[in-house]
């Protein structure tokens, strides 16, 4: 054995009872971790997915207010006004009064966020596509119902 090396693992023998890779939180982060790397270089303009996911749910939704968008996105509270915050400063979205409640503000997509959104729009479908090309068009229909059930 080389000084310093752990001993191996006899590959004889029971297998313990928790086998990390079997685990579905490190298949499901492994699986994150590959998407993220997809996203990172195809989304082709400078944006995080959660800016992407506020962007996108914006173009969707219209104006809303951050409370909402962040439920719209599964993001909490001070994740979203960070996201928001950020997205402001680079000029793609904005706040207002909200007309029924002046107390409230809606965030709404600038010109250059709705541009930037249809510019990556494109971008982020091609990022869903080859995250799951590994499976045929079945496996994929089954993977997403499946993991929709789980949230």
């Amino acid at each position: 054995m080389v000084k310093g090396a752990a001993p191996k693992r006899s590959t004889k023998g029971p297998k313990p009872p928790y086998v990390l890779d079997d685990q579905i939180g490190f298949i499901l982060r492994q699986v994150w971790q590959r998407h993220a790397t997809i996203f990172a270089k195809e989304i082709g303009i400078n944006l995080t997915p959660t800016q992407w996911a506020a962007l996108a749910k914006l173009t969707e939704t219209g104006p809303c207010s951050q409370n909402q968008l962040g439920r719209l996105t599964a993001m909490d509270v001070a994740t979203i006004k960070g996201v928001i915050d950020r997205l402001t400063a680079r000029g793609l979205t904005e706040t207002s009064s909200d007309p029924q409640d002046g107390r409230r503000l809606l965030v709404s997509l600038t010109r250059a966020g709705q541009v930037m959104a249809e510019k990556a729009a494109p971008n982020a479908l091609a990022i869903t596509k080859e995250t799951l090309a590994p499976l045929d068009a079945k496996e994929r229909e089954t993977f997403v119902t499946l993991l929709s059930k789980l949230r």
